[in-house]
């Protein structure tokens, strides 16, 4: 019987070690809200496709950050209070399962909504 050398043997192992870091990663998207409207704003909630995420408040010119996995297909929607207790809500773009990347909402001024979408994935 031949011998395998010890050095081929390491690596064999190294190698069958190191599969499950190279292996599959969830695609999620990486979510900004950005208030920049006339003052803080409150009871926020967004709406993705099977699921939704929220935050108590934002301070004007503050930031919340959040990820979240696409399941299904449908609008993103938010929801929010402004300073003066007004209800406002949005309906945004539609999102496809396995799509991943970055999307900002930015809450401007007169409850104006921007969307940016920097997503790849099935389109």
């Amino acid at each position: 019987m031949r011998k395998i050398p010890v050095r081929n043997s390491l690596l064999v192992l190294l190698l069958l070690l190191s599969l499950p870091f190279t292996g599959c990663r969830s695609p999620f998207v990486a979510v900004t809200i950005t208030n920049q409207s006339d003052g803080p704003i409150s009871l926020i909630e967004v709406d993705y496709p099977s699921a939704s995420f929220g935050v108590g408040s934002l301070a004007l010119g503050n930031e919340f950050h959040y990820r979240f996995k696409i399941q299904g297909s449908g609008p993103v929607k938010i929801q929010f209070t402004d300073a003066a207790g007004k209800a406002h809500s949005a309906t945004g773009p539609e999102l496809k399962e396995k799509q991943e990347g970055s999307m900002t909402i930015t809450i401007g001024s007169n409850a104006q909504i921007l969307w940016d979408l920097h997503l790849s994935g099935t389109k």
